[in-house]
């Protein structure tokens, strides 16, 4: 399973998702990548997964399967980490 965080670090939203980041970390031990939509891997990242609203978490399953999204805010920790 895979968890990644699409977002701009210049943002508003920046503080939100650099808190939630390190927040799964201490509470669940676990990591989420991050990706930057204006880059070249990010935005054929996001048209593959059909991404237009950030920030995003995706968790990917095997084969790269989608297996759940939330769009524009953060889930709970606990939803989250279900997929890591």
């Amino acid at each position: 399973m895979r968890l990644v965080m699409i977002y701009r670090e210049k943002s508003e939203t920046r503080l939100m998702v650099e808190t939630f980041l390190r927040d799964f970390k201490e509470q669940t031990g676990g990591e989420i990548e991050t990706m930057d939509p204006d880059s070249k891997e990010g935005a054929g990242f996001c048209r593959a997964y059909d991404i237009v609203e950030y920030p995003t978490l995706i968790a990917i399953g095997p084969e790269g399967v989608q297996m759940a999204k939330w769009r524009g805010t953060m889930p709970t920790i606990s939803d989250a980490s279900a997929y890591k």
